[in-house]
């Protein structure tokens, strides 16, 4: 049994034929993380013991004939910016760095209520800000695929564990693009769940009103699974939705989806999007063509003003949550308190070197756009903007069933790339933006053949990803056509 031809389909069916044990299995990919995780980065802190305990819990309830969930066993990672009682959750910052978990957030209760197993914790962009993993207050996640090149971000290091056979599944949070950019990047699966599909009670928080959970996985089918595993109503979260997800998410409705209409945007297929990119889009289209579905050029016509909205909104929520962490209340910042003459000067000397560079930029941005005399300027404007934007969502759905786009205008970029230009690394995620803004469900498929794509240009063989966007709850539309669109 090797780790890297397993996926979690394949590994359920095996634990329970008795093929091999989780706790094989968990010593294979722990075995990877020690051979491979000091040049990749994937992890910020690996759970040796307590993922061994996990999976030995798994195998003794299967060999006394006990009933086990579907994740049983299935060895997972986990973006450190969610809580599990008594393990480091740092956030990737400097400020949190001895912050340890009081309790598990509700997606975690949820996995291990099915019995999955955590390796560990994954390194990200500090609080989630970024889209390369470069701005982690701890090191920089190399991309499996081409070590000189980013990941993508900000859950760069759950998408590099999947992708570098490090964790057969992982668990991200997505605010603008972070885990369906990242898994283009790496070429594997990443979904971003509809807005209250699933809790963020227990996610440190970075802009609440965008923010969600969601899965990596090698397959959709495989995402599907880790999905329904988390999904569901929490009375921690008051903004999670009281909807069933049941075995519907994982089946594949392939009639009812043959009978859909798929959108293209044209506000999304533009000058500047990259030839690799663009060549791939095209094999991708002409693929679901064969599947039978309807194709249809749509216009989401305010989707220009997506980044800039985003860029208010989003730091205006960031000043807001992130006022609580002051190197007092959480942990403590090392080495801060010598020269610090009063209470003030210790909460400024703790934010200023508890902070990175990004973060301190957006608390400045969001601080600004909340202030007296600007918040009716930018903040309510952007309020006003956004509704556009979910309205034109509204519109499209009335004609097409899913969306199709792009994941990101560009293959995965080399380190320093853009780390000194904010607006260009913002730009990285122009296509995923809006769906975080509408609340709508999208997932990133890696384009099959883009392997084959002929190009002299370096690297064309790097993944390329392609994104499709469903109506509101209704994942398992574009879960369905993923799993038709990787069996064709």
């Amino acid at each position: 049994m090797k780790v890297e031809d397993l996926t979690i389909k394949k590994f359920a069916d095996g634990l329970r034929k008795k093929e091999f044990s989780a706790e094989e299995v968990t010593r294979g990919y722990l075995g990877r993380i020690e051979k491979n995780d000091d040049e990749i980065g994937a992890y910020l802190h690996v759970m040796n013991e307590a993922a061994l305990a996990q999976a030995k819990s798994v195998d003794a309830r299967i060999a006394k004939g006990e009933a086990v969930g579907a994740l049983a066993g299935v060895p997972l990672a986990i973006k450190d910016n969610m809580l599990i009682t008594g393990v480091p959750a740092t956030a990737g910052s400097k400020m949190l760095e001895h912050h340890v978990g009081v309790y598990d957030a509700t997606v975690i209760k949820k996995l291990k209520d099915e019995g999955a197993v955590f390796l560990g914790k994954t390194n990200m962009d500090e609080f989630a800000m970024g889209s390369s993993t470069e701005n982690s207050a701890y090191k920089k996640t190399k991309n499996p695929r081409d070590l000189t090149r980013v990941p993508g971000g900000s859950s760069g290091g759950s998408a590099a564990a999947v992708a570098g056979d490090m964790a057969l599944g992982a668990f991200g949070s997505d605010t603008g693009g972070s885990i369906r950019q990242p898994a283009g990047f790496c070429g594997v699966v990443g979904l971003k769940p509809t807005y209250g599909a699933v809790s963020r009670y227990g996610l440190i928080a970075m802009a609440s009103s965008l923010d969600q959970i969601g899965p990596f996985a090698k397959t959709v089918e495989d995402a599907a699974l880790l999905f329904r595993g988390i999904a569901g109503y929490d009375k921690f979260d008051a903004t999670s939705v009281n909807l069933p997800y049941d075995d519907e998410v994982t089946h594949v409705h392939e009639n009812e989806i043959k009978n859909m209409t798929v959108g293209l945007p044209k506000e999304y297929f533009i000058e500047g999007l990259e030839p690799e990119v663009k060549f791939a889009m095209d094999k991708v289209i002409a693929t679901i063509k064969g599947l039978g579905l309807k194709i249809r050029e749509i216009s989401l016509p305010h989707t220009a003003h997506a980044l800039s909205c985003y860029y208010i909104i989003m730091p205006a929520e960031v000043s807001s949550n992130l006022a609580r962490f002051d190197g007092i209340r959480y942990a403590k910042v090392a080495g801060v308190e010598r020269g610090v003459h009063n209470l003030a000067e210790l909460y400024k000397k703790n934010r200023h070197t508890g902070f990175g560079a990004e973060v301190k930029r957006r608390i400045m941005l969001g601080t600004f756009v909340l202030s007296s005399g600007y918040y009716d300027a930018y903040y309510s404007q952007a309020q006003k903007v956004r509704a556009m934007i979910k309205n034109d969502f509204d519109e499209a759905f009335r004609d097409v069933d899913m969306i199709l786009t792009p994941v990101s205008p560009t293959r995965p970029f080399k380190f320093g790339e853009k780390v000194d230009d904010p607006l260009a690394m913002y730009l990285s995620d122009i296509f995923t933006i809006p769906a975080n803004l509408a609340g709508v469900p999208a997932i990133s498929i890696p384009v099959r053949s883009a392997k084959s794509a002929s190009s002299p240009r370096e690297s064309a063989s790097l993944p390329i990803g392609f994104q499709l966007i469903g109506k509101h709850f209704r994942e398992e539309d574009i879960l369905s056509l993923g799993q038709m669109y990787e069996a064709a």
